[in-house]
């Protein structure tokens, strides 16, 4: 005797997802899902193509972070062509990463989660988006726009467009930064940091304050976390190794050394399970299996995974993140500080790369011929760890495709979280006996907004995380043992 609640779609985040909430007879959750209901077979159009495309083309995949994959892509290339690009490229490269982790993050803390903090999680759904938060906090919400554009802006003076810049190739980059666009960048900084600085103090502040118990349980429990790491374990973004280290920040094992394994050494020990619930797979350490191999990525991973990041004022934050949540932060609703973290540590990192005499050098692209067969490229994107391996003929066709995304390796993360959420606020009593809709768990908005972002913790990318404005549509539903629709709640 069992019954659902079934939140269906799931409100801002791009593409079609669900969550079912599973009650047992005596009410009490047993367990909730994340299901995504898209199929978009990017892996399978990609074979035939010239490897030399595959920036441009999977680039498609995000109108949010294009340059996530065009980044991979382009890595991948290089280790086609076995080649080393020149240094320009490669800061350059790392400049146009840096900006789309601030546009990205800005995105994803000031447009989609920061209404669930400042207008309340019971507020009007009506208003409980971008304008509602205008209104609520003109500074803030007209600050995190502009944070988001200056990203943006970087993106679009190194690629020639804001989305989908066809920019980064094998071998390197098409064209060097202007002088003129380096000043401009630095002009814009010192306002991009205040922002940053500000949403951090008002988020801290309100973590002691009114959302200390959402920190406490939403997806709070111990798991591997995995990101790239620099020389004497710096955080990093672009280049690197792989550091994978459980809860107690350990190395998971004695295969795995201090200093990381290359993205072709790692491809090679991670699994994708499949469940015929969702599109979406669940990646896993192979050497643990499906659930004790399973890890978290994105920006509380990164910042887990490095000792320190390598600038002053976002090393400072990251000693307070982990004064509050411990030298590895287990707590999920802490990915919306360590965005900010990042954001910080990304302007702080543009500012000292605007300083290296060889950003404008126009020497910026290396040129060969297949001389690999098989490839893994891997960077960060925003939302964490992305891999990119590619197998291709002689001639340089692509004859196979596999593409390990952020979201998908935050899968199991992302039921655990919900989960948790679920147990925590759904109180419901006793089945035997019931009758009337009244005995039921109430399906409240507060309860909706909660399960939701417990999702929107991870920022999840279904293709990638959107906003939409004004009502949200959302249909929840809880169903009886044999089927029959108990009690429903619509938001269109």
């Amino acid at each position: 005797m069992t019954r659902t609640i079934l939140i269906d779609p799931v409100t801002r985040i791009e593409g079609h997802a669900k969550i079912s909430i599973h009650l047992d007879a005596g009410g009490a959750v047993t367990g909730a899902h994340f299901h995504v209901g898209e199929f978009r077979g990017f892996e399978a159009f990609c074979v035939g193509r010239p490897f030399s495309e595959m920036a441009a083309i999977t680039a498609r995949i995000c109108g949010i972070c294009p340059v996530s994959h065009l980044l991979a892509a382009a890595k991948t290339g290089d280790q086609l062509l076995v080649v080393t690009i020149p240094p320009a490229a490669e800061r350059l490269r790392r400049l146009m990463n840096l900006a789309q982790i601030i546009q990205s993050h800005a995105l994803s803390f000031f447009h989609l989660s920061s209404p669930d903090f400042l207008l309340g999680w019971d507020s009007d759904p009506a208003q409980h988006n971008v304008f509602g938060l205008i209104a609520a906090n003109p500074e803030l919400a007209r600050g995190g726009i502009r944070l988001r554009q200056f990203g943006q802006a970087v993106i679009e003076r190194l690629g020639g467009r804001k989305i989908h810049p066809a920019w980064a190739v094998p071998g390197g980059v098409r064209s060097p930064l202007q002088p003129d666009d380096r000043d401009w960048i630095r002009s814009r900084l010192s306002e991009a940091v205040a922002t940053t600085r500000g949403a951090l103090d008002l988020f801290k502040r309100l973590l002691d304050g009114p959302l200390a118990a959402e920190a406490s349980v939403f997806g709070d429990f111990p798991s591997l976390f995995m990101g790239l790491v620099g020389p004497d374990g710096l955080w990093e973004h672009y280049g690197g190794r792989l550091r994978l280290i459980d809860s107690t920040g350990a190395l998971v094992t004695a295969e795995l050394p201090a200093d990381g394994l290359s993205a072709e050494q790692l491809g090679g020990l991670l699994a994708e399970a499949v469940d015929p619930s969702t599109y979406l797979k669940f990646p896993y350490y192979k050497p643990l299996g499906p659930e004790a191999g399973s890890y978290r990525v994105g920006p509380l991973a990164r910042l887990n995974v490095c000792e320190r990041i390598g600038h002053e004022q976002a090393d400072r934050e990251l000693l307070e993140l982990r004064q509050r949540g411990g030298r590895v932060v287990t707590s999920s609703f802490l990915y919306h500080q360590a965005r900010l973290i990042e954001i910080l540590a990304a302007l702080e990192a543009i500012e000292a790369l605007l300083d290296d005499p060889a950003l404008c050098d126009p020497h910026v692209r290396a040129h060969a011929g297949v001389n690999a067969r098989e490839a893994v490229g891997v960077s960060e994107a925003p939302r964490g760890t992305l891999f990119h391996h590619y197998r291709v003929d002689s001639d340089g066709l692509i004859e196979a495709v596999n593409l390990i995304i952020a979201t998908g390796q935050n899968n199991r993360a992302m039921n655990r979280t919900i989960t948790q959420i679920a147990r925590h606020f759904i109180q419901a009593g006793p089945a035997e006996g019931r009758g009337a809709a009244a005995d039921l768990p109430e399906i409240s908005e507060g309860l909706l907004n909660r399960v939701e972002a417990g999702i929107r913790c991870f920022d999840p990318c279904l293709s990638c995380s959107t906003h939409a404005a004004g009502q949200m549509p959302l249909h929840v539903q809880l169903i009886g043992p044999e089927g029959e629709l108990l009690r429903e709640r619509w938001r269109d």
